[in-house]
């Protein structure tokens, strides 16, 4: 009993604190409901409250870009509008310009119909007067024409003749002034002594003893010389002197040292001579390098080749109608640079043309070539540029001239080899050119006389008054200069005058 009435005090504890707790418990839930419901609606009104500032920014944003997007299609319409306005005045000037050019065309049109009627009405007339004039003449129109071209083709004649000779008058005077400075002033800058030179060389001695002993025993000696040296040793009755004959003045010069050597050595038999004769000969060698070496130092021509250098100092033992080779072209050298400088061109270039341009006339072989092609060929062998060697080959036009180097050095050649004192001819050929000249100008019909005068630098023709008439005469005098300058070889140039005169004679009795 105790038990059930401890456990029905427990169930009525139990239920009592239950319904205690549910009674706290719905006041609490209502409470807090009441706060929520409170809270809720105070996050509502937030809510609203915002979202109307969301709207309210949105139709700001949207009214703003609407704004903007109106004004952008105004400006838009106003620009087309614009547009539009331009083409239509375009349009309107276009049409204006058409309708012109329509009333010019027209125009035009009337004019040309009016000009074609003018130039009918003018031919009817024109072909009246020219049966008019056919008719009074008694000449067709074609025979008029023959006859006036005729006439005038023989006054153009005249005046071009007289019009050419007064334009060449001019140009010789200016250009005969103009080229006369440049020479003269090129050989008052340049003046050498020019030596002549011989086939053969006398070797003075102190006595005739001394030929006993050159000649030998039996002649041993002077067989020795001439086999060694490949010199003509001539001993005969001259006094205190040998003469040493050679086409080769190298091997001259070769065998006069050789003998000076001997004779001052006083030891003469053949295998001294022999001795001597190659020693000699590589001094003369040595030399030949050394006077090479020395023109070009002194020329200022430089980066030549060995060879070449070498060449040049053989040109110091050889010569050219009495003018030594060297000389010769050292001065055509120094006559090309200085002439150059004149004209404004390479004064290096000219002068290094002038010093090779007859290198051909020493080589060591004989090639049957002309010494213009071999030294052209020379240089190219040799390396040098070609407008160098096309001046060497074309000197004497055995090449045609390409750079104007070429013609500076063809006639600064011919100023040092044709210049008073500087070659000398032998008198057999220097009687034949004044012949040949001679005999050329009396081939043409008409002429008389011919002289040769001046050593063959003027040609004098006498023509007959009756055969030839004034006009014909210049005609005459260039046909010769062209005839002697294609078929004939001189130095400097030849004046050709032709006089025509008539005599009248009569007698008093």
């Amino acid at each position: 009993m105790e038990i059930l009435f401890y456990l029905g005090c427990f169930a009525a504890g139990v239920l009592l604190t239950w319904i205690l707790i549910t009674a706290n418990g719905k006041s609490r839930y209502n409470k807090m409901l009441e706060d929520a419901e409170k809270e809720a609606k105070v996050i509502k009104k937030n809510k609203e409250l915002e979202a109307k500032e969301h709207l309210l920014r949105l139709e700001s944003e949207f009214e703003k870009k609407s704004a903007e997007r109106n004004a952008r299609f105004h400006s838009s319409e106003s620009k087309l509008k614009q547009r539009e306005v331009l083409l239509n005045q375009k349009q309107e000037e276009l049409h204006r310009k058409m309708s012109e050019a329509e009333n010019t065309r027209e125009n035009l049109n009337n004019q040309l119909a009016v000009i074609d009627k003018r130039r009918q009405e003018m031919e009817k007339l024109h072909q009246q007067e020219v049966l008019h004039l056919e008719s009074i003449a008694g000449l067709s129109a074609k025979e008029a024409r023959e006859r006036l071209v005729e006439s005038l083709k023989d006054e153009a004649k005249t005046q071009a003749a007289s019009y050419i000779n007064e334009i060449m008058e001019e140009a010789k005077m200016t250009a005969n002034k103009e080229a006369q400075r440049i020479v003269i002033r090129s050989i008052q800058r340049l003046a050498t002594e020019t030596a002549i030179e011989n086939a053969v060389t006398v070797f003075h001695i102190e006595s005739d003893e001394i030929k006993g002993r050159i000649i030998g025993r039996e002649g041993r000696n002077i067989r020795a010389l001439e086999s060694a040296t490949g010199i003509e040793i001539i001993v005969d009755d001259t006094p205190e002197a040998i003469i040493l004959s050679g086409f080769d003045p190298v091997r001259r010069e070769v065998a006069r040292l050789a003998l000076h050597q001997l004779v001052l050595d006083g030891r003469i038999h053949p295998a001294r001579i022999e001795e001597v004769v190659g020693k000699v000969r590589k001094q003369v060698e040595e030399e030949i390098v050394e006077t090479g070496k020395r023109t070009t130092i002194d020329m200022g021509v430089h980066g030549l080749h060995p060879e070449l250098v070498r060449m040049i100092g053989k040109m110091k033992y050889r010569s050219s109608y009495g003018q030594n080779l060297l000389q010769h072209a050292c001065e055509t050298a120094n006559l090309c640079a200085i002439m150059a400088a004149e004209l404004g061109l390479n004064p290096k270039k000219a002068r290094r043309a002038g010093l090779l341009h007859d290198i051909g006339k020493v080589p060591d072989d004989e090639p049957e070539l002309p010494h213009a092609i071999l030294g052209m060929k020379v240089c190219e062998k040799y390396k040098e540029k070609p407008d160098i060697c096309n001046a060497i080959g074309a000197h004497h036009d055995e090449v045609e001239m390409q750079s104007l180097i070429a013609p500076i050095v063809q006639v600064c050649d011919a100023i040092s080899g044709a210049r008073p004192g500087a070659r000398r001819e032998v008198v057999e050929a220097y009687i034949k050119r004044l012949n040949d000249l001679e005999q050329l100008a009396m081939s043409y019909s008409g002429v008389v006389k011919t002289y040769a005068i001046q050593a063959g630098r003027e040609l004098r023709v006498i023509v007959g008054a009756d055969k030839i008439t004034d006009k014909d005469t210049e005609n005459l005098s260039s046909e010769i200069a062209r005839k002697i300058q294609d078929e004939m070889t001189y130095p400097g140039q030849v004046k050709i005058t032709v006089i025509r005169e008539t005599r009248a004679v009569s007698y008093a009795k």
